[in-house]
C-alpha cells in the first residue's frame, strides 16, 4: 500500500530537512508531491507553488512553522488525509485540533527518523 505524500515547505537546499524527507521518500518508492516557494525538481519530484488538489493523499509532512501553516488549513483538511505530520519545529496545537475535528490523525514526529526506523 503506497503512503502517498504531500510535503509543504519543500525547499530546493539540500541542506534542509524538507529536502532531505522528499530524497528520502523516494528512495522508499513513495509516490512524492511537494509544495514550496519556488517551482523547481528536488529527486524526480516536482515543487509546485500552488494548492493543488491532489489525489488520494495518506500522508502531509509539514515544513512549516506554526504562524506560516494557517493559510494551508483548509487546504490540507480538503485533501482528506489519513494523517499530518508535524516535523521537529512545526507543532501547532491550533492546527492539530482542527485535524482532529475532521477525523484526520497527526503526529508530532519527524520523518526522516519515521523513514529511518520503518515507522512510515
Amino acid at each position: 500500500m503506497s503512503k502517498k505524500t504531500l510535503v509543504i515547505g519543500a525547499s530546493l537546499k539540500e541542506e534542509r530537512y524538507s529536502n532531505r524527507a522528499i530524497q528520502k521518500l523516494r528512495a522508499h518508492q513513495i509516490e512524492t508531491v511537494a509544495i514550496g516557494l519556488r517551482n523547481d525538481i528536488v529527486a524526480d519530484v516536482n515543487i509546485d507553488i500552488e494548492k493543488i488538489q491532489y489525489d488520494n493523499i495518506d500522508t502531509v509532512t509539514l515544513y512549516l512553522n506554526p504562524k506560516r501553516q494557517e493559510q494551508y488549513y483548509n487546504y490540507i483538511v480538503s485533501l482528506n488525509p489519513k494523517r499530518v505530520i508535524f516535523n521537529p519545529g512545526t507543532e501547532n496545537f491550533e492546527f492539530i485540533k482542527m485535524l482532529k475535528e475532521n477525523n484526520i490523525e497527526s503526529e508530532i514526529a519527524c520523518t526522516l527518523v519515521l523513514l529511518g526506523t520503518n515507522q512510515y
